[in-house]
């Protein structure tokens, strides 16, 4: 990590975007430290235009188009102007990196950070795409080109883990790091707690260069032979409302908790194999395994992961020789499938149309930067 020059940066624009992201398998298991999951980016975006400014920086968003948040700078400091709730991880990643480039020798300036995104449907429903990920991966990659900071992407995609904790505190950080990474990855979460810990004993700079417990991310090649499709079911869910319900009630039903996680590190590691080695019986087992894991934590734990349309989903996947589950924290939003190129997708996408669930037009994000 190379400290940035401590010279004013000359006015000009820079845009950024980062990528949605979809869960394939390890929900609800990731968010305890050390547990894999398996995610890819999609190339859906979030894209961010950071500006200079003169008196007075402006944070404006296309999902908001008739607010528009002033501030100002105080020496340092950020100042706000009221009503800042829908830019929360805008802010926090602002705050965060700018904390960064102050560590590194860089002088704070005042621009405007003007936010577009494509994760979410024309009026305004959301696909269950990571965007509050994106948005905080698009912001905290911006500032750094910005500000010029010599951060790897690793350095970067834990600028962005801090910021999101700050937010919401259930997150596993996945989302944040297929988005940051691109591509098949295999992710492990860190310890948050341990993270909040060392925020109060640490300046930021030493969190970037020190090794985090628990995570770790890393690549697959996608397989060859599979296809990967998505459906919606048009309705959106609350990620975290989902996992803070699982999470409240774990210790009530601790032997099957921990079962769960013990299966789920199992499962996720086998299927990660067999994405490497291209295994297409190993991969359909895999997604199979984990939507049955799923499938029983909501059970124990009197939450609906697999709403009926899901499940309408997945069961119509599987008729035509797919392997399907749903996507994320369930609820509603995504289902994946995983299929042979040479089944019969035309005929599961017209079953998935007559029962008002969209396939969406998705492709995955090419992998960007190193994994360290």
């Amino acid at each position: 990590m190379c400290a940035a020059h401590d010279v004013a940066v000359p006015a000009r624009t820079t845009v950024v975007r980062a990528p949605g992201k979809l869960y394939i398998a390890g929900e609800y298991a990731v968010v305890e430290a050390g547990y894999p999951a398996v995610l890819i980016a999609v190339d859906r975006y979030v894209q961010v235009r950071v500006s200079p400014a003169r008196d007075t920086g402006h944070i404006t968003s296309d999902q908001y188009a008739s607010l528009s948040l002033e501030w100002h700078r105080r020496d340092n400091d950020m100042v706000i102007e009221p009503d800042q709730t829908p830019f929360d991880f805008v802010l926090a990643a602002i705050r965060v990196v700018e904390e960064a480039a102050v560590g590194l020798g860089a002088s704070l300036e005042l621009y405007d950070l003007d936010i577009t995104s494509e994760l979410d449907d024309d009026a305004g429903r959301k696909f269950g795409l990571g965007s509050s990920a994106a948005v905080t991966v698009a912001t905290v990659r911006a500032l750094c080109e910005h500000y010029r900071l010599d951060l790897t992407r690793m350095e970067q995609l834990k600028l962005a883990l801090i910021a999101s904790i700050e937010v919401q505190r259930s997150g596993s950080g996945g989302d944040v790091a297929a988005s940051m990474f691109g591509g098949w990855i295999v992710y492990r979460a860190f310890d948050r707690e341990w993270v909040r810990a060392e925020r109060v004993a640490r300046s930021l700079t030493e969190m970037l260069a020190i090794d985090w417990p628990g995570l770790e991310v890393s690549r697959i090649v996608p397989p060859d032979r599979l296809r990967l499709v998505v459906g919606w079911t048009g309705s959106p869910a609350s990620t975290a409302r989902l996992v803070s319900g699982v999470q409240a009630r774990k210790g009530q039903r601790s032997v099957h908790y921990s079962r769960f996680l013990a299966e789920s590190r199992s499962c996720v590691t086998e299927l990660a194999e067999a994405l490497g080695r291209d295994d297409g019986v190993g991969i359909a087992a895999g997604i199979r395994r984990n939507r049955e894991l799923l499938r029983g934590l909501g059970e124990h734990s009197g939450i609906t992961i697999e709403t009926p349309k899901l499940q309408r989903l997945i069961e119509t996947a599987e008729a035509c020789g797919g392997a399907a589950k749903t996507s994320g924290a369930g609820g509603g939003d995504c289902g994946i499938v995983l299929i042979d190129r040479d089944a019969d997708i035309d005929g599961m996408l017209a079953a998935w149309e007559r029962a008002d669930i969209r396939p969406l037009n998705l492709r995955v994000h090419q992998p960007e930067g190193t994994v360290e």
